[in-house]
């Protein structure tokens, strides 16, 4: 059972915030900057390392351990100028993954304020607020991918959005717009099974898009995953008796539920394309799993979602421990059963059909995966 505890000298620690810890201590370890995560050769903004700067700020506060702040400290020294300008930001590129550093910087100002942050928080708002938007006033998820709206998306950029009205005054109106980007995104890509398609384009003339409905072919595991994130986040940071809070709650509930019939009886993950789960060469992949489990164990304990995700959720952290992390020769641990990216349309194209997500690079140690395992590990600790 996950109630079990470990012994750390005279403390008890919950198994849970030991396979936190752990697996954290191993990617400090393979990547000693967390500019090196996610197998980049130089420092680039990226949301992989906003994500997992979050989950080490996150898992800071959990332990107390300034190992965890140092690390997110030192990229931060590399990537925000005294000026205030992000190294290899570009705000022309209206990419809304972009924004998700904004979360930590958040975070991490609360925590030690300084200008530099607080300036390049306001130039990742500066393009939210001239993003492309759709006809109904939905984010454009890159100017590269005009008239699209991706899961995806709601995590990388609205997250931030909610973020930092939440630290700014709390507009009813921003609160309705940030509202609104769930209710297009629902609105055009809910399945009849209750998932959601990974993407959305309005114009209809991306090769991916059904030529009526606009939505891309399949459910892709992690968009899903994206999505989930994105509500908890956002109706943890949105007042009470915000208008609107009660659509993105059912929301919520409305996919978890959808997702319990395609768990894997076995190991209690997810796959890659979650609702095709005995279609010839899909696999339980972790980077969705985790992303399941942080959703389920966080909604519960904030009542969003029925007790029996907590369950659900501890289900899932046991089959990830058991099936999807490696021990390596030196001690280091390894997530496993990680699909290494996907999206739609670019170049080369990205069909969105089941064939393209079954054969996208699968890895270990995806951020995508480190930082939401992470994160579900600290939930279930509590």
């Amino acid at each position: 059972m996950l109630i079990a505890a470990m012994m750390t000298g005279c403390k008890i620690k919950p198994r849970v915030l030991h396979y936190a810890e752990h697996v954290a201590q191993s990617e400090m370890k393979r990547n000693p900057e967390l500019w090196m995560a996610d197998f980049v050769k130089k420092p680039k903004w990226e949301y992989t390392h906003g994500l997992m700067a979050r989950a080490y700020l996150e898992l800071y506060k959990a332990t107390g351990d300034t190992a965890y702040l140092n690390y997110v400290q030192a990229f931060t020294d590399k990537m925000i100028g005294e000026d205030g300008k992000i190294l290899t930001y570009k705000k022309s590129l209206y990419n809304m993954d972009r924004l998700q550093g904004g979360n930590y910087l958040l975070m991490l100002n609360e925590m030690d304020p300084h200008e530099r942050y607080v300036q390049a928080i306001e130039t990742l708002k500066q393009q939210l607020d001239s993003q492309p938007r759709t006809s109904e006033g939905g984010f454009w998820h890159k100017l590269i991918y005009p008239h699209q709206m991706w899961l995806d998306g709601l995590f990388t950029g609205t997250t931030f959005y909610a973020r930092y009205t939440a630290m700014h005054g709390n507009d009813a109106e921003a609160w309705e717009d940030i509202v609104n980007q769930f209710r297009i995104v629902d609105k055009h890509t809910v399945k009849s099974n209750g998932l959601n398609y990974h993407g959305w384009d309005e114009s209809r003339e991306m090769a991916w898009a059904d030529s009526i409905t606009g939505c891309s072919e399949q459910t892709w595991g992690r968009a899903e995953g994206w999505y989930l994130m994105a509500l908890c986040d956002v109706l943890d940071l949105m007042p009470e008796q915000q208008a609107g809070r009660q659509e993105l709650l059912a929301i919520l509930n409305r996919v978890c539920e959808a997702l319990l019939p395609y768990q894997d009886e076995q190991t209690h993950l997810w796959y890659q394309v979650p609702d095709l789960p005995h279609e010839e060469g899909n696999y339980t992949e972790a980077t969705c799993s985790a992303m399941y489990c942080y959703a389920m164990g966080h909604g519960a304990h904030k009542g969003y979602l029925d007790k029996k995700f907590l369950t659900v959720a501890r289900q899932t952290m046991d089959g990830l421990w058991t099936f999807a992390i490696q021990t390596n020769e030196d001690g280091t641990v390894s997530l496993t059963r990680c699909c290494g990216v996907a999206g739609l349309g670019g170049t080369p194209f990205r069909s969105g059909t089941y064939d393209y997500y079954i054969h996208e690079l699968v890895r270990s140690d995806d951020p995508k995966g480190i930082g939401p395992f992470i994160l579900a590990a600290l939930e279930l600790s509590k």
